[in-house]
């Protein structure tokens, strides 16, 4: 299975979500809810200049990290330095950087001063740059400010998109280190704690911590395409599938555009193995406009594709289709049907494919003929340019927008 770019669904929907609700970061990087903390020595600490007030990231000289107004930093994961890049950094194709973002209640008065509903959120850019930036955010209903921010930059010499690596999110204080929840990229962020995740932090350095989670970049992604599989009547999608000879199938493609700016007449197109046929009058196209999906008048996805319409930032869309199981060539023993799907976007094409493994029982006059397993690809995508692909027949005025994503629930229906 050859995918373009297959993202954590649900993160990704999330990260969307809370760009629209998270305050964006000041031109100097960091900011605050309050439009500018002041900056204070340790020395101006500890003789009280906070007074009773809860406040973090504020202390210009800190041993550790220098001024912690510029507390979200990165570098190459697993690397043994201890400089992080707090601005820019240059970063390559297929490579995973950890981004650190610090965590320090800056009163002096340990656990008379502790700061309540303590939590931290990334968000990560879902589109295509050369230059994608990263915000984390941290937040506490009795601080003041409630709300810090800080950035860190990632800079490459082509477009890049940035994939949040699951399971890599992680809280490192004086205590060791604990795992946090993968939502540390989406609107609801993760608690953070002392001696435990609870949102409660103490004042002073021996109570402060280290926030990390892993990024890789991936050079030149501007569209997601994910084809799957399932049997006609059952759930759940899957990559491939077992199948009886006389099965009816139904082949799930999702499109997701991933560039910063619409792309027009999105062509799909579908092409089946030999021994899988078309089932007439079976595509449906679900996006925006159809929510609840839309029967295309026309069978062409197998043959010339369907034009989809347009598509704005991470717009995205799902064709599905029937096929039926068929004998025509299949071998005696294990058949692998490999059925491609492709998505033509702006003159490039993107590709992707599914299984559908059948066994075939052979009688006694069959003994002497082919026993072994074949791979049924015979009709697999060989152009590559836009020329494969004619424009389908969705009709005149069917082409639309989806502005923003449109999952549902289209994976469970």
């Amino acid at each position: 299975m050859r995918k373009i770019y297959k993202s954590i669904l649900g993160l990704s929907v999330a990260v969307v979500a809370m760009a629209g609700t998270l305050t964006p970061a000041l031109a100097n990087a960091w900011g605050d809810s309050d439009n500018g903390r002041p900056s204070y020595t340790l020395e101006q600490i500890n003789n009280g200049a906070l007074g009773d007030k809860i406040t973090f990231n504020s202390i210009s000289n800190n041993q550790k990290i220098g001024n912690e107004k510029n507390f979200v930093g990165a570098k190459v994961a697993g690397s043994n330095t201890e400089t992080w890049n707090a601005n820019t950094i240059d970063v390559k194709d297929g490579e995973t950087y950890t981004i650190r973002l610090y965590v320090h209640n800056n009163s002096p008065k340990g656990k008379n001063a502790i700061a309540k509903d303590v939590k931290a959120t990334f968000s990560i850019p879902t589109t295509v740059a050369s230059s994608q930036t990263i915000i984390g955010y941290l937040d506490s209903s009795n601080a003041t400010p409630s709300r810090y921010w800080d950035e860190v930059t990632l800079r490459a010499s082509e477009n890049i998109f940035l994939e949040y690596v699951e399971g890599s999110a992680k809280y490192t204080n004086a205590l060791g280190t604990r795992s946090l929840a993968n939502n540390i990229v989406t609107s609801g962020g993760v608690s953070l704690g002392y001696d435990k995740l609870d949102g409660n932090i103490p004042g002073c350095y021996e109570y402060d911590g280290v926030v990390t989670i892993d990024v890789k970049v991936h050079s030149s992604v501007t569209t997601k395409l994910s084809k799957e599989v399932r049997l006609k009547g059952t759930k759940t999608w899957s990559d491939s599938i077992e199948a009886k000879i006389g099965d009816e199938v139904e082949f799930q493609i999702e499109y997701v555009n991933l560039l910063a700016a619409q792309v027009n007449n999105v062509m799909i197109r579908d092409v089946l193995p030999t021994n899988i046929e078309y089932v007439n009058n079976s595509t449906y196209l679900y996006n925006a406009a159809y929510q609840k999906g839309t029967l295309l008048d026309d069978n062409t996805v197998v043959t010339d594709g369907i034009n989809i319409g347009s598509y704005s930032t991470n717009g995205n869309a799902y064709v599905r289709f029937t096929g039926k199981v068929v004998n025509k060539t299949l071998a005696c023993g294990n058949n692998q049907l490999v059925n491609w799907a492709s998505a033509t976007v702006n003159g490039e094409v993107y590709k992707d494919d599914t299984s559908v493994f059948v066994f075939k029982t052979c009688d006694k006059q069959d003994d002497n003929k082919k026993q072994t397993p074949v791979d049924d690809n015979t009709d697999r995508i060989v152009n590559t340019g836009p020329e494969a692909i004619g424009i389908g027949a969705l009709g005149a005025g069917s082409l639309v927008t989806a502005a923003g994503y449109f999952i549902a629930s289209r994976k469970k229906a």
